[in-house]
Parts: structure tokens; sequence; C-alpha cells
């Protein structure tokens, strides 16, 4: 098993099709073969043996599926970085998986070189009309066993050092397979690949979903919502994932009834819980449905999706996918009864091997049994639909009463005056926390702190809404929109 025979079977089932488009570039599938076996041999030439870890740090461009496929097809483990690490990042991604080369985007060439030059590893540095043309091309794909690992994504490491989750052939194939049927994706789909490659959810519901189909993905390296508007009017788009603020964003362009959309068959959302309002107003007005799912980096990443053929719950995550078990269980494993909160744990297919070189780490995170604890709370209602309440972690706990800041912020979402907003706990002398809320509003609205605390206190208990409101012009976010509560800062005293 390897997983880039994802893209060596398409190739030969049609290689004329268009396989990946960056704006007027187009790649067929020959042409994606042939330069990922050309990196394949690149890599053979510098001594790559089978297992050995090759790091990425490449945006959304054709050239990461070109080195993506080339890695493994020479029987490497890919090892993607986000584009804007900086060069201690980077280092400690090379050195904490032992790569000893990386490919580079040209334009982050100084934090990837010196990153590379910390660990002792060769950086290659690559050009937008990049496509290893001087290599040989050969078209060998190393045999891997199905547990051998493919990539090692690292985890964000909001518990401490980043961590890096390894999935494996079998796992992401799997995978892939499984994003396919719920999406029905067809080769003459074109998906939008906005979301970023080196992630999880990109790479699997983006790159690997499409390639593994015949489908075209059409990238965009940096999303912009009307630029995102624009791609889909003109490649005729069917397929769009993104993650909420995506949604947001695109919901807020002033003259989006300006665009086509018509050809959008399925929207997707996952990455974070998408607020219920937003979730409505896009389908108001794009006329498309969006399924939300559920998923880790550790878990491939999808575990559970609102799937098509069944009833969809706004709110919910849906229901497990083929293969893959979740429970919702209490602090000593024990599953809690329905309705109830407590922490989502997952088992199936999709569960990594572990946490590279940590094994302390792995069995913390896996028991026994093969169950692994995604730190999230949920619960589950009578038809088997997973509904997320927050990370266990940032739940906020309030004179000994439990807030789970996605609850308090779907209900400030409500107001006509918000576009985004974070909720927080705020330290506390006697109630151990307070409740507090970032909050940015839509451009020309206009609400004040306290009339925003009394909506709020309106619609849910008084333990629960916050005391604490301040504005902000934007949200801190990671690489793929997702808002980083950890990362949002708490203003001094006053509003």
């Amino acid at each position: 098993m390897n997983l880039a025979t994802i893209l060596t079977d398409s190739a030969g089932r049609d290689p004329d099709a268009i396989a990946l488009k960056l704006d007027e570039l187009a790649v067929s599938y020959r042409e994606l073969d042939e330069a990922s076996a050309r990196v394949a041999a690149l890599l053979r030439g510098q001594g790559l043996q089978p297992g050995d870890r090759v790091g990425l740090m490449l945006p959304n461009v054709p050239q990461f599926a070109h080195c993506y496929y080339g890695v493994l097809r020479a029987g490497g483990a890919v090892v993607p970085m986000n584009v804007l690490a900086k060069g201690r990042e980077v280092g400690f991604y090379l050195r904490d998986s032992g790569a000893k080369l990386l490919f580079a985007w040209h334009e982050f060439g100084a934090h990837a070189q010196a990153g590379a030059a910390d660990a002792a590893a060769e950086c290659i540095l690559v050009s937008p009309h990049e496509v290893f043309a001087a290599q040989s091309d050969d078209h060998e794909v190393v045999d891997r066993a199905a547990d051998d690992t493919a990539v090692i994504l690292y985890t964000s490491g909001t518990t401490g050092t980043p961590k890096g989750a390894e999935l494996t052939h079998a796992n992401l194939v799997r995978n892939a397979e499984v994003g396919r049927s719920l999406l029905g994706l067809d080769a003459g789909d074109v998906v939008l690949g906005a979301l970023p490659l080196f992630h999880a959810f990109g790479q699997t519901c983006g790159l690997n979903c499409a390639i593994g189909r015949g489908a075209c993905l059409t990238l965009i390296p940096r999303f912009d919502p009307v630029r995102a508007l624009e791609i889909i009017e003109r490649d005729q788009v069917t397929v769009f994932e993104g993650v909420p603020t995506m949604y947001a964003a695109l919901l807020h362009v002033e003259d989006r009834q300006g665009y086509d959309t018509s050809t959008l068959h399925y929207c997707t959302s996952g990455g974070a819980a998408l607020p219920v309002e937003v979730l409505r107003g896009f389908e108001e007005a794009f006329g498309c449905a969006v399924l939300e799912g559920y998923g880790l980096s550790e878990t491939s990443p999808i575990a559970s999706f609102n799937q098509p053929q069944r009833e969809r719950k706004a709110g919910s995550v849906g229901t497990p996918v083929e293969g893959v078990e979740m429970r919702v269980v209490d602090n000593a494993g024990h599953e809690v009864g329905q309705g109830e909160v407590g922490e989502i744990v997952i088992r199936g297919h999709n569960v990594m091997k572990g946490y590279w070189n940590r094994p302390d780490a792995t069995a913390e995170a896996i028991d026994p049994d093969g169950w692994f604890k995604t730190g999230d709370l949920g619960k589950v209602d009578a038809d088997g639909y997973f509904f997320i309440v927050d990370r266990k972690k940032e739940m906020i706990i309030r004179g000994g009463y439990n807030v789970y800041p996605r609850e308090i912020e779907e209900v400030i979402y409500e107001h006509p005056a918000v576009r985004e907003a974070a909720v927080i706990g705020i330290p506390h002398a006697e109630l151990g926390e307070e409740v507090g809320a970032a909050v940015a509003l839509k451009a020309g609205a206009s609400v004040s702190a306290a009339e925003l605390r009394e909506f709020v206190k309106a619609l849910v208990a008084g333990y629960k809404y916050p005391r604490r409101v301040w504005f902000v012009d934007e949200l801190p976010k990671g690489s793929t929109g997702k808002i980083l509560r950890r990362m949002v800062e708490v203003p001094g005293a006053g509003d």
C-alpha cells in the first residue's frame, strides 16, 4: 500500500483530465504524475530510504502536490509545515521528526533556511514555475505496509510542545475514500482548494479526496472571499470546503449576488463549530446546503459527518462515518447518558498510529482498547447525532458552574451587529473564572457593550452571560482561519 497510488491510479484512468488549477495554470493528471516521479527520483538520488522524513513548507500551489506525492512514492514520510512558521519553529519540526531535507517555497526562504541550518538539514527552495524538469522521471512507487507512517502532522501545541501525529498509509487512503463517498465526488467535480494543504482538513478532504477520484482541485494560496467567489464562478466549482470564518467572510461580501455560484452542489464545514446563525445565513444567501463534519489531525481527520442521504441537524457534526465509532464518556471513561455532556472518544481506521517518538503521550491519548481521547466536550442525541459543546480545556468554570464558550458564542452571533465572537475565561479572585467576550462588529454596525451584555443575559442562565465585553477589529486566527480563543487578549479595566 502507498498513498501515492491514489494519484497514479487516477493518472492511469484519465491522464489528460485537469488535476490542479491555479489562476490560469492548469496541470493535468499526466503532468502531476510525472512531476511527482521527478521529485521521487531527486530524493532517491539524495539517498532517501523508505521511512525517511521530508519537510514540506509550501502554500496552496501545484508544487505542494508535486512534492507531497513525490515523497510518498519514493517511500518517505511527509512532514507538512505552516508556511508562516519562523526559523525556530521550522528547526523544531525538522529536529523532532529527524527530517534531513526540506522543500520550501521561495517567498519563505529566509525562515526555512534558518530552521534547516539549525537542524542540520538541507533546504531546497521551490519557485513558482518549478516542475523539477532537470530530474529523471523514475515512475516506481515504493511498496509500503498499511501501518507505515505516510504523514506526520504536528499539533498546534495548545497543551505544550507540539506533537507529531503519525498518520499511516491505511489511515489516509481509507479516510480519503470515506470523504469521496460522503460527498459523492465524481471525476467531473471541481473542488475549491481554499483550505491550507499543510493542514489535515485541506490535505485529506481537498487534495487526497479530489486526486483519488480524478476530480479537479482549484487552488487559492491565501483565502480571500471575493477571490473565492470569482473562482467559483470562473471554474464552475461544485464543492466548497471551508472553516466557519470563511463562511462568515463570504456571507459578508457586499455584492455577493453579483457572482454566479449556482454550480455549488455541496458545501462542507469543519475545523471548528459553525455558528447556527452563520449556517442559516449562508444557506439563505447562496442556496446551497452546508454539511458540517468533525475530526482532528489525529483522526486523519474525518470522524463524523452530516451525511447527504440522512437528516441534517443544524448545530450537529452528524454521525460517525463508516468504520468509525464515537462515544461520550465521563472522567472515568464510562459512557454517559443521552444528552449528557462528556468527552468524545473515537475508535476506528482513522485513528493515528501514535505521536512520533512520544510513547507516553500516545498512551495517554489512546487507551488499550484503541479509543482516542479527543479533549472535546460533546453530547449525543437519541438518533446518534453528535454535538460539540467545547474544548475540554477551554471550558470556563465560573463559581463551580460549567460554562461552554461555544454556547454563549452562538447567542452572541444572533445579534444582528455581530460579525465574530470569542468567549473566554478571565481569572477571578472569588469565582475562579469570569466569562468574557471579545467581539468584532459588522461594517457600519453599532452596539454598546452594555447592550450586548443585556441581549445575551436575556437568553441564557444568569451565571453564563459575559460580564466583560470588549470590541476588536479582528479576532486572532490560525492557519485555517479558525478563531484561536487562547490568543485573545483581555483589555484592562473597563470596556
